[in-house]
């Protein structure tokens, strides 16, 4: 009989923000982004696994987590300041009772939302003593997620096709990334936005990776393109297996105009910390300092926002359209089963989808993982048996950002930023072959210019700018590493540096405490 192998992953990555408050000073709102994901994605993610396996349910999904957001959740200020938000937003909850106390729907909305910010706090201090990268480490050895590496900063790879030794760190720094956090070396490797180019594949084997997910027009209009479509994995000429991505089903979860547009669901976009005179917010924060989200939201998306939102009555949609989508999904697999032994088929979810852009994403999500518990996700990696046996393709060059090519991350907002990395590259690679062993304060010079570098590497601060998003943020957070490479390299050119200053910018950028700037030496 026929097997029907239906596969999900879920990418979780968080652009590296880490704000050091000066004593009585509240975190930037960039850190924003990070605690509302927390509140929303990260900590309903973990319980949610802990009840699925105190039901044993059996409901494996693969994961990605990044090299920055493992980072940033292992950070002990961050989780200091996220406990403190949430305190702020608990004692929003309380002023919102009592302003609200006439009006019964968006009371009830309120109270909603303070119980689950008291409930986010019990669980994180309390349950999880503030380190959920210790649960994932456990659902995965334990065999209920299958957890994938990706980028050290998720730099757009097609970049630095023609730059193997960028290649090589980027990919090296993932991959130690995930061996310092989860014990183990990884299976697969999620490529950022998908973003392939010819020769990425020869990096991804030579560090022993077994598989990569491309988007579906990186199989289909391959040379020789497979006659199994996406339905079946195929191999690279150097036998990396390379899965093709349902497209469709997978922008119905992640795109705005997809499941997330129904009329019934949470206003994402309508904040109490933007409608609100800043007076009424002074519990959560300060009169002169930027609005930023508070996760208090009352009203729907039906007929303009003027409606109050009704969790259950969403709450329900949700679980509709999750029988929808295991239904459509299946039939694909169905009808493939006719023509084709055993299919398969990968889609991907992206974590912001699961409780942020989405408010009821993670309603979803769970239902999805109960209703097909009996038939089972079935991971990559065990799909990954006789590579031998596979079709062999040469892939096209993809990705799944802007039209399919990666043009937002390379447009005239951004364009200006690449050709600063590039240079930093070089500079960075001629560094590592000049100064192969030394030792003390050189040593730290070049690990920050690494890690400078990496930063300004990450394909996120472009995509922040093309959306126009937290442009000051990026092009703030670009600068400074551009500035900040730039004065290591001429420091090192001098033979002099500041001691305190390179104390201080250690002390801000303290991720990957075990990285060597030895990953950008050309390989002999």
């Amino acid at each position: 009989m026929s097997e029907k192998n239906l596969s999900i992953i879920v990418v979780a990555h968080q652009p590296y923000i880490r704000h050091i408050c000066a004593e009585g000073e509240l975190p930037g709102a960039e850190n924003d982004i990070f605690f509302g994901a927390l509140s929303q994605t990260y900590i309903p993610l973990v319980n949610l696994l802990h009840k699925l396996e105190e039901e044993n349910v059996d409901s494996r999904f693969s994961l990605v987590l990044s090299p920055t957001l493992c980072a940033m959740l292992d950070d002990s200020l961050l989780q200091q300041q996220y406990v403190e938000w949430l305190d702020r937003c608990i004692a929003l909850g309380e002023s919102e009772k009592e302003r609200l106390s006439s009006s019964p729907e968006l009371l009830k909305n309120a109270v909603e939302q303070l119980e689950k910010a008291i409930q986010n706090k019990k669980d994180f201090t309390e349950k999880y003593d503030c380190n959920l990268l210790k649960q994932f480490a456990g659902f995965a050895k334990r065999g209920r997620i299958e957890i994938l590496a990706t980028c050290g900063t998720y730099a757009f790879l097609p970049h630095y096709a023609d730059m193997p030794e960028v290649l090589n760190a980027q990919v090296e720094t993932g991959i130690l990334s995930h061996r310092n956090f989860f014990g183990r070396v990884p299976d697969g490797f999620w490529l950022p936005y998908m973003g392939y180019s010819k020769g990425i594949e020869k990096t991804l084997r030579s560090y022993g990776i077994s598989y990569t997910v491309l988007d579906t027009h990186g199989i289909l209009f391959s040379e020789n393109a497979p006659k199994t479509g996406i339905f079946a994995p195929e191999r690279c000429e150097n036998s990396l297996v390379v899965f093709g991505r349902d497209c469709e089903g997978s922008e119905k979860v992640n795109s705005a105009d997809g499941y997330a547009s129904n009329p019934v669901y949470r206003n994402q976009e309508k904040d109490i910390g933007f409608e609100l005179d800043k007076n009424q917010l002074e519990t959560f924060i300060k009169p002169e300092l930027p609005r930023i989200n508070t996760l208090y939201r009352y009203w729907s998306k039906k007929d303009g926002s003027s409606l109050p939102y009704d969790s259950k009555a969403a709450a329900e949609q949700a679980r509709k359209h999750a029988v929808e989508f295991l239904a459509e999904e299946n039939k694909k697999l169905q009808d493939a089963s006719e023509y084709l032994e055993n299919p398969c088929l990968v889609c991907t979810i992206d974590a912001f989808s699961l409780g942020q852009t989405w408010a009821e994403g993670m309603d979803f999500f769970e239902e999805l993982l109960r209703k097909n518990a009996d038939s089972k996700f079935t991971p990559c990696a065990e799909l990954v048996k006789d590579r031998f046996k596979l079709e062999k393709i040469t892939p096209y060059p993809s990705a799944a950002s802007g039209s399919g090519y990666g043009e937002d991350i390379l447009d005239s907002s951004n364009s200006w930023m690449l050709r600063y990395i590039r240079k930093m590259c070089e500079r960075m690679v001629d560094l590592s072959g000049r100064f192969p062993e030394d030792t003390g304060l050189k040593v730290r010079l070049l690990v920050l210019g690494a890690k400078e570098l990496m930063l300004a590497q990450s394909a996120e601060l472009a995509k922040l700018l093309h959306r126009g998003c937290f442009t000051d943020y990026a092009r703030r957070s670009f600068t400074n590493s551009v500035t900040d490479f730039t004065k290591v390299f001429d420091a090192l050119g001098s033979n002099s540096v500041s001691t305190e200053w390179l104390t201080k910018l250690e002390r801000e950028h303290n991720l990957f405490p075990w990285l060597n700037y030895r990953i950008f030496c050309r390989k002999q």
